[in-house]
């Protein structure tokens, strides 16, 4: 490697794309490419960068697939930054694969972070957890290292595990410090300001306030009986009774959790679980039925009794009654949580993120856009939406984690 290469490599790894480009730019062999294409993406030029990474990885060809493989990893970087989360996983995989084979343990450590924090991003925290298996962090450059750390304490975070999401910020500031780069000391500190912010509201006995997150996290470890309108279930200590697919059940289970002690009129109730309704004789008599449901479905927690105005939420072993909802609760509030990091994000990511289809996805955007909450740049594929970080908003790390299916 000629010393042009190596310094444009040593200006690009202490975060200056622009001494890079200067000593590279008119120069079309395959490892200018490369380099050429990085700072591009560090520039912010993601398109131009994406072109440069594949032109370079064609030069190298099939005699060099080490090299071929890191612009592979620079390619899926780009994508996980430009929110284009459809980008094939396999692709990284086998460059990753290839690398390990061919003794690259840094590059191959990269490589594992990047499925790492795409599996955060679409909330598979299981599957990020094993991706990050065999790591070993105190092996990697600061760079990667801080990277590694930020990925744990994303995990943690979507877990409600606060103290050791504390101590992987810890070690991901003090790498990002060793390595120097301003970007990725920026990122550390944006993630420790998500940390501290409001992510829920308590509301109990008629007041609201806000929660943190380790908040949060102690109140689910008290006895109190929580109806956590974040997830739509109903827990006290470990037992916990999803009603995520019963959304008529859960909107009645909130209004008892949010006037306990008290009780609530009947009329209120049908109103609240048919969409405005009359308490008419027919209303009324769903109503009963719903509740028995209910009281059937909240038997291990709570029970339900009926008071000469409405009914009245009675947990079991005297406990105390909350409800822990969003810190902000409006139409597609979980989209508008994703799109406040910031970030680009393509209709396909939003959807692969949230679970849902990408025309609902879209549906949903063109009303946020209508009110001026979200807007679009470009067209077709390369259609992009953001939304200024909007107050009070969770970011992608503090969204609830999926419940354990079954």
């Amino acid at each position: 490697m000629d010393a042009l290469i190596t310094a444009a490599a040593r200006a690009l790894a202490t975060g200056d794309p622009l001494g890079a480009l200067n000593r590279v730019a008119l120069r079309d062999d395959a490892p200018a490419l490369a380099l050429r294409g990085i700072a591009m993406a560090q520039l912010g030029d993601l398109m131009r960068a994406k072109g440069l990474l594949r032109s370079a990885a064609r030069a190298f060809g099939a005699k060099e697939p080490a090299a071929r493989a890191r612009c592979v990893i620079a390619e899926a970087e780009i994508a996980l930054v430009s929110r284009d989360l459809g980008w094939p996983a396999k692709a990284l995989a086998a460059a990753r694969a290839t690398l390990e084979a061919h003794g690259d343990r840094v590059n191959a450590a990269q490589a594992r972070y990047l499925e790492a924090r795409r599996l955060l991003l679409i909330g598979r925290l299981d599957e990020a957890e094993r991706a990050l298996d065999g790591l070993a962090p105190a092996s990697l450059r600061p760079a990667s290292r801080a990277a590694h750390e930020l990925v744990v304490a994303g995990i943690a975070m979507r877990r409600l595990r606060t103290q050791r999401a504390r101590a992987a910020l810890t070690r991901a500031e003090r790498a990002a410090r060793e390595a120097a780069i301003p970007t990725l000391m920026a990122e550390v500190e944006g993630v420790a300001r998500a940390l501290e912010a409001p992510v829920a509201r308590l509301i109990a006995q008629g007041e609201v306030r806000p929660l943190r997150l380790e908040a949060v996290e102690a109140l689910l470890a008290s006895p109190a009986l929580v109806v956590d309108a974040c997830r739509h279930v109903v827990r006290a200590a470990r037992t916990v009774v999803p009603l995520g697919r019963r959304p008529v059940l859960f909107t009645l289970l909130r209004a008892l959790g949010e006037a306990w002690p008290g009780d609530v009129p009947r009329g209120t109730l049908v109103a609240l679980a048919f969409r405005g309704k009359q308490a008419d004789d027919s209303y009324r008599a769903r109503l009963r039925v719903e509740i028995g449901r209910l009281r059937h479905a909240l038997e291990p927690l709570a029970g339900v009794t009926a008071t000469s105005h409405g009914y009245a939420l009675a947990p079991l072993g005297g406990r105390e009654v909350v409800v822990l909802a969003p810190p902000v609760e409006e139409a597609h509030a979980a989209l508008l949580a994703l799109l406040a990091d910031g970030e680009a994000w393509s209709s396909s990511a939003l959807a692969l993120a949230l679970g849902t289809s990408q025309r609902s996805v879209q549906r949903a955007l063109d009303a946020l856009a209508a009110a001026g909450k979200v807007q679009a740049f470009g067209r077709g594929r390369a259609r992009r939406w953001i939304t200024p970080p909007m107050p009070g908003f969770p970011t992608t790390l503090l969204l609830p984690a999926p419940l354990p299916s079954g």
